[in-house]
């Protein structure tokens, strides 16, 4: 475990960042890997079935991380007061919600999957492959929650090293898998989401094995599971307004997948590509993010306002100075990253790709400052604001990719994004201004 309370901001903000982002990297890399070999002995359309599938994913599990992220802010908070007790009784209220929404999501989600396919006008060459993936996501969900809410739980007692070695033996994992299930088996697109299911289910349970033997906030004991009153609705207040920012963020998304399924396989098989590019720029902003907020949550528990602010500048330099050069990287060697996923790209698909590119990243700098910004809000302990930002994102995305989709083509649509991160920092800006004024009156701040 990391105290952030000590130290020099940035220092402690990086030490605690790398591990997560190694751990970022390997989830990054078995995501790579399913879209890889699915696209290389697959083919195209195969390829295309999953990463049309984004949306939906980010729908359903966005909602669940957004409220394991909520919770583990309130474990943060306690540990940087000090209040052991209130460690256990949030790690216990967290537990029971993620399960809980765990079981609902995927009733929910596995029900209406086929309806949600159609009413996207999922191209009919597409959906059944869709269908398939989704169907092995979701049937697995309770692993993908949990493994989410105890890494979350863990780091935000500042050990953001655990998690990252469950995630290494994980990724090994589905790799193998991938190729068993895809080429041995023959099970395609299932088989692909199958191996994801699998591998994140050991990391789960790697990670309750260690919380159970070195943990004490979290070992299992008699009477540990009563549940308060109080508590649940302490955690509710922070946790589900993260989880319906994630989901309102994500309505744009499968807006945005609509738009695209009416522009035909060659507009889904870009946009699936650069999406995962965008993964891979977006690594540094995600992870510094979610320290700053681990940051931010200790040290507002503490009462050491005066580290909150020195904090948030300097991360918000290094991860500007990262979008910036990332940006410059993926545009001068476009082809190479468009060809990782398909083995003969069609020319039409690798134009595309490149137009995505010039819109997206001339403005990830835009993006980095969202990451920041809204994650310092959260440590804060507050929900109403990221939420806020969220329709701002989903009005703007929707709103661009329609408008954009019937003026200028996929140009248009590549450009629902860059919109959506200027209409969510609209919102958050000027509402750092507002909470670091009222810390500043308060003399809370210098």
């Amino acid at each position: 475990m990391q105290d952030l309370t000590q130290g020099k901001p940035i220092k402690v903000i990086l030490q605690f960042t790398l591990p997560l982002l190694i751990g970022s990297f390997f989830q990054l890399a078995y995501n790579f890997a399913d879209a890889m070999i699915v696209g290389q002995t697959l083919g195209q359309l195969a390829f295309a079935s999953v990463g049309a599938t984004g949306s939906i994913v980010f729908l359903i599990l966005g909602f669940a991380q957004g409220l394991t992220t909520g919770l583990s802010i309130i474990i943060s908070q306690r540990f940087g007061a000090g209040d052991s007790e209130g460690i256990e009784r949030s790690f216990v209220h967290g537990l029971f919600y993620s399960i809980l929404v765990s079981f609902v999501l995927s009733f929910l989600s596995l029900v209406g999957l086929r309806p949600l396919l159609e009413i996207m006008q999922m191209p009919q060459e597409l959906i059944d492959g869709s269908q398939g993936f989704l169907t092995a996501i979701f049937g697995g969900m309770v692993f993908t929650v949990l493994y989410n809410y105890f890494s979350s739980a863990i780091r935000a007692l500042g050990d953001s090293k655990t998690p990252l070695y469950a995630l290494i033996v994980a990724s090994i994992i589905n790799v193998l898998l991938d190729f068993f299930f895809i080429l041995n088996l023959k099970m395609g697109v299932f088989g692909a989401g199958l191996a994801t299911i699998l591998a994140q289910a050991f990391s789960v349970l790697y990670l309750v094995i260690y919380s159970q033997k070195k943990i004490s906030y979290f070992k299992v004991h008699k009477g540990i599971f009563q549940l308060k009153k109080e508590e649940l609705l302490v955690h509710a207040k922070i946790g589900f307004p993260m989880a319906f920012q994630a989901s309102i963020i994500a309505i744009g998304a499968i807006t945005l997948q609509v738009v695209l399924n009416q522009l035909g396989t060659d507009a889904i098989a870009a946009q699936s590509i650069a999406s995962k590019t965008d993964q891979l720029a977006m690594l540094p902003m995600v992870n510094l993010g979610l320290a700053i907020s681990t940051f931010t949550a200790q040290n507002y528990g503490a009462k050491k306002f005066h580290r909150l602010l020195e904090g948030l500048k300097q991360t918000l330099l290094v991860t500007v100075v990262w979008a910036i050069f990332f940006a410059i990287i993926l545009i001068v060697f476009n082809t190479q990253f468009s060809g990782l996923f398909l083995a003969n790209p069609s020319k039409n698909v690798l134009d595309l790709a490149f137009i995505y590119y010039i819109i997206n990243g001339l403005c990830y700098w835009i993006l980095s400052i969202l990451f920041v910004t809204r994650s310092f809000i959260q440590g804060l302990g507050n929900g109403f604001v990221p939420t806020l930002a969220g329709f701002a994102e989903l009005v703007m995305r929707a709103g661009v990719a329609i408008l954009g989709a019937q003026f200028f083509g996929y140009a248009g649509v590549a450009a629902a994004s860059p919109a959506a991160w200027i209409g969510s920092v609209a919102i958050l800006i000027p509402s750092l201004f507002v909470f670091i004024r009222g810390m500043k009156k308060e003399g809370l701040i210098l």
